[in-house]
């Protein structure tokens, strides 16, 4: 699975898209079916997805987001709310610059919470950018692909993340997700205590309900969704 867009400069010239695409990620434990790059490798999903389905100019990843729940497994790196903020509003700026003044930040990890404070700022003189998928795109897709498990029950490396990646990469997933089901509970302190208080294996979620036809289905509902956002930035 190539996670670059390998379009040139010249692609970029003849197609004059008027809307870019950012997806970003991060590089934390998913338990021991899936890899650390998990989160990021979903975001790059999505954005070839929409790239092949609308006129956008899709960027290559960030590949480390705001993963510090997760801190206490080997081999999670995160970097922080500030840096994620920075970086961003520098691919901003030079997208503009480039004559591209709207984007769309393609958001594979639930904890990067900056990137709606990044968006909410953004558009205070009028639509410029958007975040994908909403949760409302999610509740959609998880219905559309007939997913068992609730949003909440399947937070981490289970039935959706597993069925897409069963999908569209499966070589990234290792044996043993069909028994790696486990129940987090409530998690009101996730923030404060961090992942390990409600997982020992870094999993939070049903990826034994998981299957390719179903992150088939998913991306399918999704990349749907996302005319929506293409409409609110007034591009159609």
């Amino acid at each position: 699975m190539n996670l670059l867009p390998t379009a040139t400069s010249t692609d970029v010239q003849e197609q004059r898209p008027r809307v870019a695409v950012l997806p970003v990620g991060s590089f934390e434990q998913h338990g021991p079916h899936l890899p650390l790059i998990t989160d990021t490798a979903i975001a790059a999903i999505y954005g070839r997805c929409i790239a092949d389905a609308y006129p956008v100019h899709l960027l290559p990843p960030i590949t480390m987001g705001c993963s510090h729940e997760h801190g206490s497994w080997p081999g999670t790196v995160s970097i922080s709310a500030r840096t994620l903020y920075a970086v961003i509003d520098d691919i901003r700026a030079s997208l503009d610059r480039s004559g591209i003044q709207k984007l769309v930040i393609v958001n594979g990890h639930g904890g990067n919470y900056v990137l709606s404070n990044i968006v909410q700022e953004a558009n205070v003189d009028g639509p410029r950018m958007s975040l994908f998928p909403l949760s409302g795109d999610v509740d959609r897709a998880r219905s559309d692909a007939g997913l068992v498990s609730d949003k909440h029950g399947d937070m981490h490396a289970g039935e959706y993340e597993t069925s897409i990646l069963l999908h569209a990469a499966p070589e990234l997933v290792r044996p043993g997700y069909e028994k790696a089901d486990h129940d987090g509970g409530e998690r009101r302190f996730l923030l404060t205590l961090g992942m390990t208080e409600y997982t020992a294996s870094g999993v939070i979620g049903y990826p034994s309900h998981a299957t390719a036809e179903k992150g088939e289905a998913l991306l399918d509902s999704l990349t749907k969704s996302f005319a929506d956002h293409l409409a609110a930035l007034g591009e159609h």
